[in-house]
């Protein structure tokens, strides 16, 4: 090998080498100091971009775990509201029990009114109840909603009971005749916008359909026979749960303004005594379809998705006291203030007492939903995230092995150039 001075190219190929065991020690301490195997996409181009978009997914899936647990939140104020609602109106069918009761004076009725009309008002406070400054089940959060009309069922007259059946022939479920007299008196009674009316007439040849058309200012004079009851507030069909035919009974407009509360049908004799049979049966009107006011879609909208549209809705019916029967547009609420009356809210009470638990079960279905999908959202971002640690996350034993490497190798490199840079002196003893 010549001698030459200008370049030496032991020295400038060691340093090239040294350069490289710079550089792999330079990432090994990156990839020891950071645990992760990919720092930047010059370390894995293909890898860098698939675990960023598994970290989206990650943090997608924990913000919608997060999301499901305030909207769990929410509906745990909603329920408390109508679960304290709930709590009221068991205590009004007891009051307005003991109200229908005659060893109660007028007195006694008129306190358990003020006891009535206080927890009524109470109702509408609870109806009023807000999350992050939202009203929850005042009917600003219902679902679609066209305008629905009363509908009460009464599935205990006899399935060929028909609206031209006379009153005296009318007979329960099993075919039995209800003992019914032409002389017997026949009474309606129904609640609307909180205020009670009630109608008697003598049987006499008198039809089903003519009990009805004594409330005909409030209640549709045609009847509705057959297992198809009417339209629910997404307009589709409602039947009988049993598909058999039954009687129907609709009020006469639509709406909250025009629904009917309570309907109680009572049959005497001409001394005054109550035909227990007939009653049970004539007094099992039902509520099958409730009054709404028709409303856009303002369901409660839960994402709970890393996709658009991955969500849950909810519509909240309103809970308010008009809502549920117990008081009218004008602030009308129901009367006990006779035994008649009295009676007659022991219905309205019991259809309020469905509605309210109606939307406590909605409500408790949602939570439970919730439930499963936050357990769901949490495994799923453990499972990306255990995807996204084998691609990123760094073997540090193996990164140990390799820092130890590179760096005995520059340690080495660097001796080298010292002893190449040393080669180019031996040309000076020439010049001696």
């Amino acid at each position: 090998m010549a001698m030459v001075v200008k370049n030496n190219m032991s020295a400038i190929d060691t340093l090239n080498i040294l350069n490289k065991n710079s550089s792999a020690l330079s990432k090994s301490l990156q990839k020891v100091s950071s645990g992760l195997k990919i720092n930047s996409a010059a370390d894995d181009a293909s890898g860098y971009a698939i675990s960023q978009r598994m970290q989206v997914q990650i943090r997608s899936l924990d913000q919608d775990n997060q999301n499901t647990q305030n909207g769990s939140s929410m509906m745990k104020v909603a329920e408390g509201a109508v679960s304290s609602t709930v709590d009221i109106l068991k205590t009004l069918k007891e009051k307005v029990v003991n109200a229908a009761n005659d060893t109660n004076t007028d007195a006694d009725r008129a306190t358990i009114q003020k006891e009535l009309d206080q927890s009524i008002d109470q109702i509408n406070d609870n109806a009023n109840v807000t999350f992050n400054g939202q009203y929850l089940v005042d009917g600003s959060h219902n679902s679609k909603v066209t305008a629905t009309t009363t509908a009460m069922t009464n599935q205990a007259l006899a399935s060929s009971t028909v609206s031209t059946t006379a009153i005296t022939a009318l007979a329960n479920r099993n075919g039995e005749n209800l003992n019914i007299h032409s002389s017997d008196t026949v009474t309606i009674s129904y609640v609307k916008q909180g205020k009670t009316t009630t109608i008697s007439t003598t049987v006499g040849t008198k039809e089903l359909k003519d009990i009805f058309a004594l409330a005909s200012k409030d209640i549709a004079t045609t009847m509705q026979t057959g297992s198809w009851i009417g339209l629910d507030a997404s307009g589709n069909s409602v039947y009988t749960a049993s598909g058999s035919a039954a009687i129907t009974v609709s009020a006469k407009g639509s709406g909250v303004t025009n629904q009917i509360a309570g309907l109680t049908i009572s049959i005497t004799d001409n001394t005054g005594k109550v035909n227990k049979s007939a009653n049970a049966v004539l007094d099992s009107f039902s509520e099958s379809v409730r009054a709404q006011n028709k409303s856009s879609d303002n369901a409660i909208v839960l994402q709970v998705g890393t996709k658009a549209s991955q969500s849950i809705k909810v519509g909240l019916t309103d809970m308010r006291a008009v809502a549920l029967g117990l008081q009218g547009t004008s602030g009308s609420t129901l009367n006990v203030s006779t035994q008649a009356k009295a009676n007659v809210a022991i219905n309205v009470l019991d259809n309020a007492v469905q509605k309210a638990l109606d939307q406590q079960t909605t409500i408790g279905s949602v939570e439970s939903r919730l439930e499963y999908t936050s357990s769901n959202l949490t495994t799923a971002s453990q499972n990306v995230q255990a995807s996204e640690s084998t691609i990123t996350d760094a073997d540090m034993a193996k990164e140990m092995t390799e820092y130890t490497k590179n760096n005995v190798l520059l340690q080495a490199a660097q001796s080298m150039l010292a002893q190449a840079n040393q080669s180019s002196s031996s040309v000076l003893s020439l010049l001696k």
